[in-house]
């Protein structure tokens, strides 16, 4: 059993195939921020596909969880720091965690070149076939188990020319077309229907130059200067008792010469402490905010006595509109914003009685949050309503869909990516927020702990960032527009109707093979 074991690694060592594909996945990194080389998988997937396109159903499984190994393994190699550095387990173990995780996220680009050759008459993967399952499955890897999206293939576009496309069909739309141009290359380079495949790439040409030159969004004459904290506070001395009043005095020391601004937004868990006890604290805050007829926008933790629940929040201390004169914010106020999509095991823990006894990975602090609804009312502050999301939840199109409204002025995420060190997580991270703002056309404010704070435009771009690991007030004027996009108005319905449209001839075309194989 053993020497058959050895024999079957040695072959799979040996094997080309496994070692293309896993390199094909490991370059898709570069693709990324901070790289972000968006040429690249215009080469990277369709020699992939190309490699692929005649194995048969066990082969063309294997080799897509193999690349997807690879995508993923250099992808969130960074998903290892807070487990190493926070979690109290060796970094042998910190690894191995990060490995697994890899391996579950590897299930869906394997279920994909499955189901790509499990639906066709030879039983080999259908390049048309493959667009859809892939949309499929990365519908199902966002969903499943909370849902983890990271790493998509349409955020490699962002700084391309298919970033066009997201205002209309969104990021996984973007995706879509990515894999249909691919799959073009591939049949131009083996010479299969040629004139069909120009035809295909001149069209998405057409539609990618007119999207450029389409303005979803008109700029308005209403300008608001926004002030975003980034503390910088150490990760390691972040919930020290002994800082936690240095800590809340450096955001206060921050925002005190900054409060000609409209509204200053302060990091995730800004304020060490729970709301019920900070009151003191955020009553000065308030009072300071409001006399300066400003805002304060922060996040802080609140414990519900009633419930014994915990909620990662947001609250709005001084001038929720014109007019307030002591400002609006009092404890548990409505104009508040509760995380839904909590980060399983930093924010709750499955299984945790199970779990929370075998090592303190299990019990990170504020590891045992509740959540908050799924559709809340957009924050109020100085008369304009800001749609808030913390951290992770900027991954979920979707949500933001769903809390987004004609009435909403700018985007806002906050987040603590002290967490992930000196690692290419944020930067990923950031470009995620942006191509958020791009979909709805509209401004987003990112304030971090740590960087990468920025402040970006309804086109995606970015007006201004602070780098990391750096104290520092990012301070700018925001133009506000008006405007819904496609994808703002109807969501991700092109998602699932584009895909079936690239069914139809597909199922046209075998049951056409079906008639002719009956009637002979």
């Amino acid at each position: 059993m053993l020497q058959q074991l050895n024999a079957r690694l040695v072959t799979n060592i040996k094997n080309k195939s496994n070692w293309l594909s896993l390199l094909s996945g490991l370059s898709l990194v570069f693709a990324y921020a901070p790289y972000s080389l968006w040429w690249l998988p215009f080469f990277v997937l369709p020699f992939w596909l190309n490699s692929i396109k005649a194995l048969t159903l066990g082969s063309a499984t294997k080799q897509g969880f193999i690349f997807a190994m690879g995508w993923f393994i250099s992808g969130i190699s960074w998903v290892h720091v807070p487990i190493d550095q926070f979690g109290g387990v060796p970094l042998a173990i910190s690894l191995l965690l990060m490995l697994l995780l890899c391996l579950y996220l590897a299930i869906f680009p394997a279920l994909a070149c499955y189901l790509s050759a499990k639906f066709t008459t030879d039983k080999c993967v259908n390049l048309w076939l493959f667009p859809s399952a892939w949309l499929l499955c990365e519908y199902l890897r966002g969903t499943l188990l909370t849902g983890f999206p990271w790493l998509s293939l349409g955020y490699s576009q962002l700084d391309g020319p298919l970033a066009a496309f997201a205002p209309v069909i969104g990021e996984s739309g973007i995706t879509l077309v990515l894999l249909i141009i691919s799959i073009c290359i591939v049949n131009i380079v083996n010479k299969v229907n040629i004139r069909s495949h120009l035809a295909v790439l001149t069209m998405i040409t057409v539609l990618t130059i007119i999207f450029s030159n389409t303005h979803w969004s008109k700029p308005t004459e209403r300008t608001v200067v926004v002030a975003l904290i980034q503390g910088n506070i150490a990760q390691s001395l972040k919930w020290q008792p002994d800082q936690e009043w240095p800590t809340m005095l450096r955001y206060l020391d921050l925002t005190r010469v900054n409060y000609d601004a409209d509204i200053i937004i302060w990091p995730e868990s800004a304020i060490p402490s729970v709301e019920a006890v900070a009151q003191d604290y955020l009553t000065l805050a308030n009072q300071s905010a409001a006399l300066n007829d400003s805002a304060i926008i922060t996040g802080i933790i609140n414990y519900n006595f009633e419930s014994k629940e915990y909620f990662n929040s947001l609250i709005v201390l001084g001038k929720k509109q014109s007019g307030d004169e002591n400002g609006d914010y009092y404890y548990n106020n409505p104009n508040r914003y509760y995380k839904n999509h909590l980060l399983p095991i930093g924010e709750f823990v499955p299984f945790g009685d199970l779990l929370r006894p075998l090592a303190p990975l299990f019990n990170l602090p504020q590891s045992s949050f509740t959540r908050g609804d799924y559709i809340q009312a957009n924050l109020k502050a100085k008369d304009l309503n800001l749609l808030p999301l913390i951290c992770f939840e900027i991954a979920f199109a979707q949500q933001l869909s769903a809390n987004f409204s004609d009435q909403t002025h700018l985007l806002l995420t906050v987040s603590n990516d002290a967490w992930f060190g000196d690692s290419h997580g944020p930067h990923q991270h950031l470009d995620i927020a942006r191509m958020r703002a791009l979909e709805f056309a509209r401004p987003l404010l990112r304030s971090t702990n740590n960087g990468i704070t920025a402040v970006v435009d309804h086109h995606g771009k970015i007006i201004a960032r602070i780098p990391q690991f750096e104290e520092g007030v990012l301070k700018t004027q925001v133009q506000l527009v008006d405007g819904l996009t496609p994808f703002s108005r109807w969501g991700d319905i092109f998602n699932w109707l584009l895909p079936l449209l690239l069914l139809l001839p597909y199922g046209l075309f075998r049951l056409l093979s079906n008639k002719k194989t009956s009637t002979h």
